[in-house]
C-alpha cells in the first residue's frame, strides 16, 4: 500500500472528501494538517505580530519549525505527493520538494483553471476527473 501526502489548501472543504476517496481504492493518506483549520497561518501571523516578531522571526521560532518538521517529517516518509489545486504557495513548494526528491508528484484540478501554466508539466501526471486520479495513482 502506498502512502501519499495530500497537500492543498486549509481552506479547501474538498480536502477530506479527496482523502477519504482516495483512501476507499487502496491509499494510505496523510492529510493530518488539515486538522489545524482554514484559519491556522493567519493565526499563527497574528499572534507571531502580537508577540512583535516580524515574518524572518517568526519563520525560525518554535512554532514555524515544529509545523515545519512535522510535515517535512511526513513528505519524507510519503511514496508520493498528490496536490488538490487550487492550493498556495506552501503546497507547491511541498510538491516541488518531493519531486526534486525523486517521489512521484501528481496534480488534481476539479475544474480547467482560468490561468494556464505550463510549468505544472513538473508534476508526474495531472488530473481534471477525480475517477481518472483514482486509477490512474498506483496503489
Amino acid at each position: 500500500m502506498s502512502l501519499l501526502y495530500l497537500t492543498g489548501s486549509l481552506r479547501n472543504p474538498r480536502v477530506p472528501e479527496i482523502a477519504n476517496r482516495l483512501r476507499g481504492v487502496g491509499h494510505h493518506v496523510f492529510d493530518d494538517w488539515y486538522a489545524a483549520g482554514e484559519h491556522a497561518d493567519d493565526e499563527w501571523q497574528k499572534y507571531e505580530q502580537q508577540r512583535g516578531r516580524t515574518y524572518e522571526d517568526a519563520l525560525y521560532g518554535f512554532a514555524a519549525d515544529h509545523v515545519y518538521q512535522y510535515d517535512l517529517a511526513h513528505l519524507k516518509d510519503a511514496d508520493a505527493v498528490v496536490l488538490i489545486a487550487p492550493a498556495g504557495k506552501s503546497s507547491h513548494l511541498e510538491l516541488g520538494w518531493a519531486i526534486g526528491a525523486g517521489k512521484p508528484g501528481y496534480i488534481f484540478f476539479d475544474q480547467i483553471p482560468e490561468r494556464w501554466d505550463v510549468m505544472v508539466k513538473f508534476a508526474t501526471r495531472v488530473f481534471f476527473r477525480i475517477e481518472d486520479m483514482l486509477m490512474g495513482i498506483p496503489v
